[in-house]
């Protein structure tokens, strides 16, 4: 549910969607890490002025955590 959120969101903000692979791990029954590989000038815009855009991502992802009590970690990389 949360990668298919982050990957159509992502896609909307990058240049090159195309080429924004994003990725699940699933660390324990309670953690998982949901990586963005993005092209390095994408890389800021995914973050955002502050980190703003990546900390909205982190906090929508901290409100489903209450619903289904798994808790994300969400990282962008740069390809």
């Amino acid at each position: 549910m949360i990668k298919n959120f982050i990957e159509s969101y992502v896609k909307l903000i990058a240049s090159n969607p195309d080429s924004i692979p994003v990725s699940e791990k699933q660390i324990d029954d309670t953690f998982i890490e949901v990586t963005i590989s993005a092209d390095t000038h994408d890389v800021g815009k995914l973050i955002g002025k502050n980190g703003n855009m990546i900390n909205a991502l982190k906090t929508m992802a901290n409100g489903c955590k209450a619903k289904d009590g798994v808790s994300y970690k969400i990282q962008v990389v740069a390809n």
